[in-house]
């Protein structure tokens, strides 16, 4: 009788980890299908580096955790007040944490830096994004 309950423990068990692991692969795959999405690491200085996937809106770049269930995102950056201030090569200990191939991506956001670890076509299209963005007030670009 014992060995039933132990079974039937492991078997629940079992089948919610492959839930959640089908449930992770389908949200990764339908944030990657969806058109203005692209992969990107996140940082906070002096934090450390996060995974995730960053998605354009009109009005907005929204960072998305990699790992996660959740369909909002943790951080939204409103597009009129994101700037570029540069990118550079990642350093030895930052290769192993970011995509292989990225470079770190220098932005200011409200008076704060942050950094973004992305592909260089990735950043191009960024940059040209945020440039081609919408007025704000009279006489004023960006």
């Amino acid at each position: 009788m014992d060995s039933t309950y132990v079974f039937i423990a492991l078997a629940a068990f079992f089948g919610l980890l492959v839930l959640a692991t089908a449930l992770f692969w389908v949200r990764r795959t339908q944030l990657r299908r969806t058109l203005g999405t692209f992969d990107a690491s996140i940082c906070f200085p002096p934090g450390g580096w996060r995974m995730g996937v960053c998605r354009y809106t009109d009005t907005h770049l929204e960072w998305l955790r990699l790992f996660s269930l959740s369909p909002r995102p943790p951080h939204r950056f409103l597009r009129s007040s994101l700037e570029v201030k540069g990118w550079r090569q990642p350093t030895e200990a930052e290769r192993a944490r970011i995509q292989p191939g990225a470079l770190v991506v220098t932005l200011e956001y409200e008076g704060r830096e942050l950094l973004m670890a992305m592909k260089y076509d990735v950043y191009t299209g960024l940059s040209s994004w945020l440039e081609a963005g919408p007025v704000i007030g009279i006489g004023t670009w960006r």
